[in-house]
């Protein structure tokens, strides 16, 4: 069971916030910031190199406890700057030639989508869309149905950035297998929410974020390799961290994950993401879950009942990410009055999902992500000042 008052006594912004903005940036937890600042003094007494050497036994515990966050090993991960980093030393370390296939989902991320365009622009590979089933998750049976011996990578968004939608990652790891079709899996918007295990998933390779749900901080990221490809991956750029300069004209790439390392990155940082992960772990992930879906599903029904409001969430359980309109309001006027009075939350352009946007005839949407350390009442007050709104 979550203790709330516990979290949020290390949460001393929710005692003057209503912060719903965990898709973005959540609150870091005060032994998140604690890690932080006590790694910083260090630097500034001893200097960065000398506090790396003496926290190297802490600094390498990160990668266990990624792993364990995962159920990976800790040689399969890889700690980066961020998430967008991890996802594109995964894809392009993958060879594409003319005609090779991407298939991707119609929810994709932005970021994402414009590195399936660069790279189909180099080699003439083709990125192919898969279509929504009736509930607006990815079809499994369509992604079937479009495999073929010129399919390269299955890559797409779990949860995206649009809305509560959670894509049938499980079902796409299946295809992936049977057909042994490398699979990468965008998952930042479901670290820290919901259980991650890539055994149970299939997925090959996973990136993520520190900073939303996981509730680390900026600046923070990491990737999963399966073990059995990451020997077929050669990272787009390297440096000697990655691959030792072992002879005048030879390198060796490193054996595990951290070939998609540099050797320079922010310790403390990485100490800050250890321990949001050491955190969420200890309250356990099951019990995130399940508040989590707790007070989306309170405050998507009670947005649901008020005049004006359309939901756009899709599939069949959407997570902890509330997506909606108001007539007569527009996104961001939504999200400055709400921060008028102390609630926090986000908008979505409609540039972030393009294909989705474009086949739903979608405006900015407004975006509400509550988490595990919100309160019911916080709940209400949003969808209060919602029915507060006049209309127009």
């Amino acid at each position: 069971m979550i203790d709330i008052d516990k979290i949020r006594a290390d949460t001393p912004a929710a005692s003057r916030l209503a912060y719903l903005h965990n898709a973005g940036a959540a609150l870091m937890p005060a032994p998140v910031v604690t890690a932080m600042k006590q790694h910083i003094d260090l630097e500034s007494e001893i200097g960065g190199y000398a506090a790396a050497d003496r926290e190297a036994v802490r600094l390498d515990a990160v990668y266990g406890s990624v792993a364990r966050l995962l159920n990976a090993a800790p040689d399969e991960i890889a700690l980066v700057e961020n998430a967008t980093v991890a996802w594109q030393m995964a894809f392009y370390a993958i060879t594409f030639r003319q005609g090779d296939r991407i298939l991707t989902a119609e929810a994709e991320y932005a970021a994402n989508y414009v590195a399936f365009l660069q790279v189909a622009k180099r080699t003439g590979a083709i990125v192919d869309v898969v279509p929504s089933d009736a509930s607006g998750e990815l079809d499994i049976e369509a992604l079937e149905r479009m495999i073929d011996a010129r399919v390269k990578l299955i890559a797409i968004t779990w949860v995206p950035t649009n809305g509560g939608l959670v894509n049938p990652a499980a079902a796409v790891g299946q295809i992936a297998r049977a057909h042994g079709i490398p699979y990468l899996l965008d998952a930042c918007q479901a670290v820290g929410q919901m259980a991650v295990d890539v055994e149970a998933i299939g997925c090959d390779m996973l990136s993520a974020t520190g900073r939303k749900f996981l509730r680390g901080p900026r600046g923070t990221g990491f990737l999963y390799v399966r073990r059995a490809l990451l020997q077929q991956l050669e990272p787009p750029m390297i440096d000697h961290f990655a691959a030792p300069w072992v002879s005048r004209d030879q390198y060796r790439l490193r054996d595990d994950a951290r070939r998609f390392e540099t050797w320079e990155n922010n310790y403390a940082a990485r100490l800050g993401l250890g321990a949001a992960v050491d955190y969420a772990l200890d309250i356990g992930i099951a019990p995130i879950e399940q508040r989590c879906h707790l007070l989306a599903d309170r405050l998507r029904g009670g947005l649901a009942s008020l005049r004006g409001i359309t939901i756009r969430d899709l599939g069949r359980r959407p997570g902890a990410i509330v997506s909606f309109t108001m007539d007569g309001h527009d996104a961001g006027s939504i999200v400055k009055n709400a921060a008028g009075a102390g609630i926090i939350i986000g908008a979505s352009d409609p540039a972030s999902t393009r294909i989705d946007a474009e086949v739903r005839a979608l405006p900015p949407l407004v975006r509400a992500s509550p988490h595990y350390y919100n309160t019911e009442a916080e709940i209400d007050r949003l969808i209060e000042l919602m029915s507060d709104l006049p209309p127009r």
